[in-house]
């Protein structure tokens, strides 16, 4: 079977309607957006840390939840498995199903960077981090989303990641006093933000590459897990 845009599209207009109707869930986008219309007013200029406390908080709050939330609502309807049997390929419903959260979490990272006034040295570089970024947080919704069973468990789950990777830049500031958490140093919400100094210090793509390629590696095993996890489950979900 063919890969079909018209498919695609179709499954993403619907995502998008039924997005638009769980106030609860769309309403998520606005905590990073608050945010940085807070941290814009307060200085001229903002450390990376502070960029990028917004901007993980975007991945954790928009790319992450909302696509676990979307995933979810469908096991919660019975409707992801008359999704699977549907002339669709399994290809064709998830890149379908994670069109509306990349969008939204694009469209948040780009308003929030406004706000703050964000101009990073190489917008490039920043760009490619950010879309790599984007497709680990996806793959970590999906995977959360097919272990919940209900929207409302979606929110509880996710909550540990939204601590962990939306806020996790604070770790930092505990590493020199324990020294255990230098492993958190590979986190992919701390690769972003050393990529973003160093590209904001003058560096190029031979200095940021193995950032990014740790954040290629994350992407790749949360993949992995996730179509294990979908494989198990036999469509089950």
């Amino acid at each position: 079977m063919t890969f079909s845009m018209k498919r695609v599209a179709a499954i993403f207009n619907k995502d998008l309607k039924d997005l638009s109707r769980n106030m609860y869930v769309s309403t998520s986008i606005l905590i990073p957006l608050v945010l940085a219309a807070i941290y814009g007013r307060m200085a001229d200029e903002l450390s990376i840390d502070t960029y990028y406390l917004v901007i993980n908080l975007a991945f954790t709050m928009t790319a992450t939840f909302i696509q676990c939330a979307i995933i979810a609502e469908e096991k919660e309807k019975n409707t992801l498995r008359g999704l699977m049997l549907s002339p669709a390929t399994v290809v064709e419903v998830f890149i379908g199903k994670s069109l509306v959260a990349f969008s939204l979490t694009a469209l948040t990272i780009i308003v929030s960077c406004l706000f703050m006034e964000y101009n990073p040295e190489n917008i490039v570089l920043v760009a490619v981090g950010m879309i790599v970024s984007t497709l680990f947080y996806l793959a970590l919704g999906t995977l959360f989303g097919l272990l919940a069973r209900t929207v409302v468990e979606a929110s509880v789950i996710i909550m540990p990641v939204v601590f962990l990777l939306g806020f996790g830049s604070l770790i930092e500031s505990f590493i020199d006093k324990y020294p255990f958490l230098r492993v958190a140093e590979y986190l992919p919400n701390l690769q972003i933000i050393d990529l973003a100094s160093k590209v904001q210090a003058g560096s190029g793509l031979a200095d940021v590459w193995p950032h990014l390629g740790i954040m290629i590696i994350w992407f790749l095993l949360t993949s992995l897990i996730t179509i294990v996890v979908f494989k198990k489950k036999e469509i089950d979900v």
